[in-house]
């Protein structure tokens, strides 16, 4: 059996407006379900200020610990846009106008008949030798240096930037899942599938309560890289509930 190759990711989201509640967080779940499907593991998600030295503290802990780091929020036009600033530092490397994004966005704003303000040109600054993330909804790219993927805030934006960044990336081999329905709560099969965790080491198994007005179920969704060890853990999990099914016919 080929052993499943196992790809890390984790999501720095960054702006003040998250932390207030201003602003309701859609790029998380999103990120999470793509990674999801092309076999990369998001296994820790931040959410920090718009503070220098916040964002290269984080930036410099993920990157050390997952094999991509992406984040949102913080490339716009305005002085509180400090995340190119930021991760510029965290790589010791000068942020600079990018002469390809200055190209790009001159041309955009031309074509809409609108100055390229100082503030406008903000918006083309990353670290030297940064890759650009195309931007097929709003020009300004993102932008990817080592494994951190830096890209915006605008749930749009950054759902297209991400469409066209995911094939490029190193990625694992994907999860597969299994649900289960048990008629009982977590208190009766809450033993027993502990057990039967035990027994599958190479897969997760959760439970997910569900109450219908009247009474307690559960989903029981078993999780592996693995067909075969996907169907021995599923099979064992409804043998379980059988077996619970019939002692409670007994008592």
């Amino acid at each position: 059996m080929t052993s499943p190759s196992i790809v890390t990711a984790a999501m720095l989201a960054i702006g003040d407006e998250l932390l207030s509640g201003r602003t309701k967080d859609k790029n998380i779940g999103h990120l999470a379900d793509m990674l999801t499907m092309v076999g990369i593991d998001l296994r820790e998600v931040r959410i920090v200020a718009d503070d220098e030295g916040a964002i290269v503290d984080a930036i410099n802990a993920l990157r050390s610990r997952y094999d991509h780091v992406f984040t949102s929020g913080g490339i716009g036009p305005t002085h509180d846009d400090i995340t190119a600033d930021a991760i510029s530092k965290a790589f010791e490397v000068p942020c600079v106008h990018d002469a390809k994004a200055m190209e790009l966005l001159a041309a955009m704003y031309e074509r809409r008949g609108m100055e390229f303000t100082e503030a406008r040109k903000r918006m083309a600054r990353m670290p030297a030798g940064a890759a650009h993330i195309p931007n097929p909804v709003s020009t300004a790219p993102g932008f990817a240096i080592g494994n951190i993927y830096v890209m915006a805030g605008v749930p749009q934006v950054f759902q297209a930037m991400l469409d066209a960044l995911l094939p490029t990336l190193k990625a694992g081999t994907p999860v597969q899942s299994r649900t289960v329905r048990s008629p009982y709560g977590e208190g009766v099969i809450g033993g027993p599938l502990t057990q039967v965790q035990k027994n599958h080491p190479e897969t997760s198994i959760g439970s997910y309560p569900k109450f219908d007005g009247k009474s307690f179920s559960t989903d029981i969704v078993i999780r592996a890289r693995d067909e075969a060890l996907l169907a021995a853990a599923e099979a064992e999990v409804t043998a379980m509930i059988e077996a619970i099914g019939r002692s409670r016919q007994d008592d």
